[in-house]
């Protein structure tokens, strides 16, 4: 955006039922910290729903939100539409058209979490770059395949940004504020929310193998995560990517035992389930070509190793994994009785 300290920005903010809470307002408060520490209205901004009223989030709270169709003629310098679960159920010709009305006439167009997808299938993202939760990343780059989908904690691209949720969400506004205000003002937001260190544009959202509250891997366990990650569709064998980063099979083992917890040969093959879990429940591939896809030939051992890390069978899951968290059994990666 257009930098001019003087001005007010006007911040629209989409949610979705069931949308992430703690994204949407980590998101808002960078702004309010700005307001409040120069004692003037720099940012305004309304929450906005398809049809008004409460608005319930993934959490089970609720926000009170203007209807779409009281506000869709407003003019607004930004609007971010923040969702989560099933996004595709959201996707509406109104909420499309004022996307685009709004784009026609000069906002910057955003999204936090899935809300990507909704501006996806709206076409407002074709040629673009653009991310989600990591979580996400392999059922967007599946359905829009015109999109340039990254894994970067958020993208801006000309009058398109996006931003992966989670906390994420600070550095994306304290960015926001940044490009609108200056580093003086976002800086002195940052400090005010106790976030010491904003995150620059291209930080990815898994930098490296290290546990936030444990201990950093050695290069040689990174190393064979980054060949895993890299070879899904087709696995690599155990041996051959011991050969390839210069350590015995009983060294690995050893290495991924203390530091990820798990032996190579399942972590990899959880790493497989998770991407295919991405697939069954945010897609409609038949489930034979997400199992393919998984680096699994034959259906029946996919649809057992599936069933051994989720509790449930892949068909079972592309139902409930589509059901909001609070409406689900608890936990997720329940065991089977």
């Amino acid at each position: 955006m257009t930098r001019d300290t003087q001005k007010t920005i006007r911040l629209l903010l989409l949610v979705t039922p069931n949308f992430n809470m703690a994204a949407t307002v980590g998101f808002l408060d960078p702004f309010r910290a700005a307001n409040y520490l120069n004692g003037c209205a720099h940012f305004q901004w309304e929450i906005v729903s398809q049809s008004g009223g409460q608005c319930m989030a993934s959490n089970g709270l609720s926000l009170e939100t203007v209807a779409l169709a009281d506000v869709a003629d407003r003019a607004t310098d930004i609007v971010v539409l923040s969702a989560s679960w099933t996004p595709e159920a959201h996707n509406t010709t109104p909420l499309h058209a004022a996307l685009w009305k709004w784009a026609r006439q000069g906002s910057t167009i955003g999204a936090l979490d899935t809300g990507a997808f909704i501006l996806a299938k709206a076409g407002m993202l074709n040629g673009r770059r653009a991310t989600v939760h990591y979580e996400h990343i392999d059922a967007m780059q599946e359905l829009y395949p015109e999109v340039e989908t990254t894994e970067d904690l958020f993208v801006f691209d000309g009058n398109r940004m996006t931003c992966c949720g989670g906390a994420a969400v600070a550095d994306f506004a304290l960015h926001v504020i940044r490009g609108t205000h200056g580093d003086g003002l976002a800086n002195a937001a940052a400090r005010y929310i106790l976030h010491d260190h904003v995150r620059p544009v291209g930080a990815r959202q898994s930098p490296q193998l290290v546990e936030p509250v444990g201990q950093r891997a050695p290069d040689v366990v990174k190393q064979a995560i980054a060949l895993m990650e890299a070879h899904l569709e087709v696995p690599l064998a155990i041996p051959a990517i011991c050969d390839a980063i210069g350590l015995s099979q009983r060294q690995l083992n050893r290495q991924f035992t203390r530091y990820v917890n798990k032996t190579p040969v399942l972590y990899y093959r959880d790493i497989r389930l998770d991407r295919a879990r991405g697939l069954v429940t945010q897609t409609e591939l038949p489930l034979a070509e997400v199992a393919l896809a998984s680096g699994f030939s034959s259906h029946v051992h996919f649809s057992r190793a599936y069933r051994d890390r989720f509790g449930l069978s892949p068909r079972s899951d592309r139902t409930e994994g589509r059901v909001p968290f609070e409406f689900r059994a608890w936990p997720m990666h329940r065991k089977a009785e």
